[in-house]
């Protein structure tokens, strides 16, 4: 009684671990299941999503351009020289100086730069005739330059930042494009394998038949109501659809793992490579009305390519303008205005002495030059306009020239891309609707082949046909309903062509371009 326990437990364990081993051989998932993981896995996307953050960052290097800048400097220097003249000092001469500064500059939008600067110096020396020693000087300057002709104007100037910008939506177009042609390659790939798992079971149900038919032969021989050459026909039949299926089997292999390395399944599950995938979806067969000027019309709306070729041309009308601006002669306004301050220790010589050591001294505080500076006690200003005609521009127009072409190549570009996009979408409804109609036509044709069989095996039965027939209709019933899987995966991918000729395919999976970008 033990014993027979123990053979229950071992056999319930083997069955829990066989159960368990084929679960994780196969992988049952939907289309929509098979795309989202190539949304979230796809190499090429992820190598395509980090485009658009690349743009984004030179977004903000080009921005960085008119961003302040602030500079600061400090510098001391000490100089002692012999002294050739007692009216300049009795030994030698030495000179003290300190000079410190802090300035901010910005470049505005409209090409010109502001700045605002504070300086000061300290300057200490044992020269004869000295008034004021130490002395100490403070100057508040504002500067304003702004060109007139040349690299004026906010387009011109922003042009960095308008093209960064325009960039950034041609990555994000050109990602579109990359996801769009994963979608499609999903369904292709999806499609390919339902056909494929399909095909190996017509193949196999056609070689049950074939053997059926030999074993039914062979009984039919051994009772002497059948010729021993019918054998033959039945036996060579038999071995070309065990052929058919060796070839379907690889062809299933195939499709399988075309649509792994797609949809990157390793990435996330390790095990569900090994694993057999599932299709759990079948092709559907929906009539769908299409109107080629619809079509047309959502494809010049939405086709991210033809987008990214508008946007780049915007780049490239941009750059003629600027090209065009460099041409200018360089007029420029330049203006200043300036505060200085100076105090000191006031040194006091006896009257009609100049010769004599000073008798003393009035203590100024550094904080009064200062104080006279920020306080503009004494104005100071200028202006200017300089013109600089520099010859290259007058002998040499290469880069306009360029710019121009550039412009020229790039509306010829759009032009033919617009052409392409309407032999794209006429092919695509024409295939939906062609593609239709295969399907209708080989549904009959199968239904047809298949009480063609049925009619065939009954005079056969009566003796009336040769069991050569039955093969022959055996095997146009297999190539009918291959025909007409064929037919209806064919239409599936027409409809698939179609939303990425027409760049829906993302609106159509519901996917949301922000999510793959993860705003």
């Amino acid at each position: 009684m033990r014993k027979r326990k123990i053979r229950i437990f071992v056999f319930l364990t083997l069955f829990i671990a066989i159960t368990s081993f084929a679960q994780q051989k196969e992988k049952a998932l939907s289309l929509e299941d098979c795309i989202l993981k190539a949304m979230e896995n796809n190499l090429d996307v992820a190598i395509e999503v980090l485009t658009p953050e690349l743009a984004d960052i030179s977004i903000s290097k080009a921005q960085e351009k008119f961003l302040p800048s602030l500079s600061l400097s400090y510098s001391k220097r000490d100089q002692i020289s012999a002294s050739y003249s007692f009216l300049d000092a009795s030994d030698q001469v030495a000179t003290a100086r300190d000079d410190y500064s802090a300035e901010i500059s910005q470049l505005i939008p409209t090409g010109g730069s502001f700045s605002i600067s504070l300086s000061g110096r300290k300057t200490d020396t044992n020269r004869r005739f000295t008034s004021i020693n130490p002395r100490y000087e403070n100057t508040i300057t504002f500067n304003f330059t702004q060109p007139l002709l040349r690299n004026f104007g906010f387009k011109i100037n922003r042009r960095e930042i308008i093209i960064a910008r325009n960039n950034q939506d041609i990555s994000e177009n050109q990602l579109k494009r990359v996801l769009q042609e994963t979608i499609y390659s999903v369904e292709e790939a999806y499609w390919n394998l339902v056909h494929s798992i399909e095909n190996l079971k017509v193949r196999k149900q056609s070689l049950k038949l074939a053997q059926d038919l030999l074993e039914k032969n062979k009984r039919a021989v051994e009772v002497g109501t059948l010729a021993p050459i019918e054998i033959l026909s039945a036996q060579s039949a038999v071995a070309t659809r065990e052929a058919d299926i060796l070839q379907a089997e690889a062809l299933l292999k195939d499709s399988e793992d075309r649509l792994k390395t797609i949809i990157n399944l390793a990435a996330t599950e390790k095990e569900a490579e090994l694993a057999t995938i599932i299709p759990l979806d079948k092709p559907a067969y929906e009539k769908k009305e299409v109107s080629l000027d619809e079509a047309l019309l959502t494809a010049m709306e939405n086709r991210p390519d033809l987008n990214a070729t508008r946007i780049d041309l915007k780049n490239k009308d941009l750059d003629l303008s600027y090209s065009r601006n460099q041409l200018l002669p360089n007029l420029s306004l330049n203006a200043s205005y300036w505060s200085p301050g100076i105090t000191g220790d006031q040194l006091l010589y006896p009257p009609g002495d100049p010769f004599a050591d000073p008798i003393g001294v009035i203590k100024g505080s550094p904080s009064d030059a200062l104080r006279d500076a920020l306080d503009f006690k004494y104005d100071n200003w200028s202006a200017a306009i300089t013109l600089d005609i520099p010859l290259n521009t007058i002998l040499s127009r290469a880069d306009y020239a360029q710019a121009r072409v550039n412009l020229d190549q790039a509306m010829l570009k759009l032009k033919n891309q617009e052409q392409q996009i309407f032999l794209e979408i006429k092919n695509a409804v024409r295939a939906v609707q062609t593609d239709y109609k295969r399907v209708q036509a080989y549904k009959v044709a199968r239904e047809l082949a298949e009480k063609t069989l049925e009619a065939e095996e009954e005079k056969l039965k009566v003796g009336i046909t040769t069991p050569f027939f039955v093969l022959q209709y055996q095997t146009d019933l297999a190539t009918a309903q291959t025909n007409e899987l064929k037919a209806m995966v064919d239409y599936n991918l027409s409809l698939a062509r179609l939303d990425r000729a027409m760049g829906v395919s993302l609106k159509v999976k519901n996917i949301k371009f922000s999510a793959i970008l993860g705003e």
